[in-house]
C-alpha cells in the first residue's frame, strides 16, 4: 500500500488542495513538506503528537520534513479556535520553549544526512520591514475573505484584534519563504489551519506563478465531539515532568470504547491488517485494545522501559497490589494542613484530580472516591498528617489513581 492510501485508510486526511498532485508527490518521495509549531508552552502535547507521527510516516516513505518553529508567529499568537486573546509571551520565554520543543522532536524525526531540517520563522519574519511587507504581500489578501475564514470566526464574537488579523499573513509568508529558499512544496497542519494554509498556496501562486499544495490532518476528537488530550490537570504533555509516563499511559488506557480503535488506527504504527482484525473486537477485548494503545504510545514517547513500568504499575493497582512506585504523586506541605488534617475535597484539588470543589463533592456523593481502597462516605472526610506521612492512595472512579505524601 502506498503512503497516501495508508493515510486515507488511517483516517488522517481531512482536506487537500489537489489530491492527484499530492498523491503523486508523497507516494514518490518528492514532497518537501512543513508543519508549523508555535512555542506556546515549554512542552509539546498530544495535539502535536499527531502531527509528529504524520511527519514520521511521510519521512519513512522518502519525503523530507521541514519542522517550522514559530519564534516569529509565536510573538503574535494564532487565533484559530480561540474565543480569547492569547497571552503575549516574552522573547525569552519563546526561545526557552523552542529549545524544549527541539529536544522532544528529535525523538521522532531523523535530522541526520539532511533527511529533515528545522527552521525558526523568527529568522525571516523578524527582519521584515513593515512598509515593504505591506507593499509586497498586502495587495494579495482580501480582508473580506480573511474575515470569513473559519480560524477567525470565534474571535469575531469578542473582537478580533489587528494583531491577530496579521497571523494568516505571517503564516502565508512562511510558506512563500520556505518555497523559495528550501524548495518546500507542501504544507500540512490541523484542520483548523485550512484558511491559513490556503493563504500560503495563493500567495505563492500570485507572487511566483507556481503551484504549492496543502493538506490538513483530521483533528483528534472523541465520540462526543470534543478534542482529545485534556484532563482535569489540563493538557496531556509529552514532557514526563508535566505528565508522568504512568499518567500518559492511564490517559490512553481510560479512553472510551468508541474511540480506541480510531486512536490505534490514527496514532500507532501497527500494521493496518492487524488493526482491521481488531475492528471486530468487542466487550472485554476492547480493554485489551486500550492497553495496546496505551503501551504503544507510551513506548513511542517515553521509551520501552517506561512503557513496561507504566503497564506493570497499572496491573498492580487494578489487581489490588501494593506497588505504587510509578503512581502520580503530589507532595503536601505541612502549611497546607489545618490543625494537622486536610479535607478530602481540598486534597483532591491539590492533587489536580478534579477541576472544582463541586466536582469532588459530586464524586463523593456518587460513591466514586476511595482513600486506600476505603470508600469516602462524606465530604467532611479528613486526612491526617500521620496518614500522609506514610502516603495515601486516592482513587477516583475505577481507573484514576493518585498518591498524596507529606513533604519532608
Amino acid at each position: 500500500m502506498k503512503i497516501y492510501d495508508e493515510l486515507v485508510a488511517r483516517g488522517l486526511i481531512a482536506q487537500v488542495t489537489d489530491e492527484e498532485e499530492i498523491t503523486e508527490l508523497v507516494n514518490n518521495g518528492k514532497a518537501t513538506f512543513y508543519i508549523g509549531f508555535d512555542p506556546t508552552a515549554d512542552s509539546l502535547h498530544v495535539g502535536h503528537f499527531m502531527a509528529l507521527c504524520l511527519m514520521k510516516r511521510l519521512q519513512i516513505a522518502g519525503n523530507k520534513p521541514v519542522v517550522l518553529l514559530g519564534g516569529g508567529t509565536g510573538m503574535i499568537g494564532d487565533p484559530s479556535g480561540r474565543t480569547d486573546l492569547r497571552t503575549m509571551m516574552t522573547p525569552e520565554i519563546i526561545q526557552h520553549n523552542i529549545e524544549c520543543f527541539k529536544k522532544q522532536m528529535e525523538r521522532f524525526i531523523e535530522f541526520a544526512d539532511d533527511k529533515a531540517i528545522m527552521v525558526n520563522n523568527a529568522d525571516w519574519l523578524g527582519k521584515l520591514n513593515y512598509i515593504e511587507m505591506l507593499r509586497e504581500v498586502g495587495p494579495h489578501f482580501s480582508v473580506n475573505n480573511m474575515l470569513r475564514a473559519e480560524c477567525y470566526k470565534q474571535r469575531m464574537e469578542k473582537g478580533l484584534s489587528f494583531l491577530e488579523l496579521n497571523y494568516m499573513i505571517m503564516q502565508s509568508y512562511d510558506f512563500y519563504h520556505l518555497f523559495q529558499h528550501y524548495g518546500c512544496n507542501m504544507q500540512f497542519g490541523g484542520d483548523d489551519q485550512w484558511s491559513n494554509m490556503l493563504g500560503g498556496t495563493e500567495l505563492i501562486r500570485r507572487k511566483l506563478g507556481k503551484n504549492a499544495y496543502a493538506m490538513t490532518i483530521t483533528l483528534l476528537m472523541n465520540s462526543e465531539g470534543n478534542k482529545m488530550g485534556k484532563t482535569a490537570k489540563g493538557a496531556v504533555w509529552l514532557d514526563p515532568n508535566k505528565t508522568s509516563p504512568f499518567e500518559f499511559f492511564q490517559y490512553w488506557r481510560n479512553i472510551g470504547d468508541a474511540d480506541v480503535l480510531k486512536c490505534i488506527r490514527m496514532l500507532t504504527f501497527l500494521p493496518l491488517e492487524q488493526i482491521d482484525e481488531m475492528d471486530k473486537w468487542e466487550g472485554s477485548q476492547l480493554n485489551e485494545a486500550k492497553e495496546i494503545l496505551a503501551y504503544e504510545l507510551t513506548k513511542m514517547i517515553h521509551g520501552e522501559e517506561e512503557a513496561e513500568k507504566a503497564k506493570s504499575a497499572a496491573h498492580a493497582l487494578f489487581a489490588g497490589g501494593a506497588d505504587d512506585s510509578n503512581m502520580p504523586t503530589t507532595e503536601i506541605a505541612v502549611e497546607q494542613l489545618s490543625a494537622g488534617v486536610i479535607n478530602i475535597v481540598d486534597l483532591m484539588l491539590v492533587c489536580s484530580m478534579a477541576a472544582s470543589k463541586s466536582e469532588v463533592r459530586r464524586l463523593i456523593q456518587q460513591g466514586g472516591v476511595y482513600v486506600d481502597e476505603a470508600k469516602v462516605e462524606s465530604i467532611d472526610h479528613n486526612i491526617t498528617s500521620d496518614e500522609l506521612q506514610n502516603g495515601v492512595k486516592i482513587r477516583k472512579g475505577k481507573k484514576t489513581y493518585h498518591k498524596a505524601l507529606l513533604k519532608n
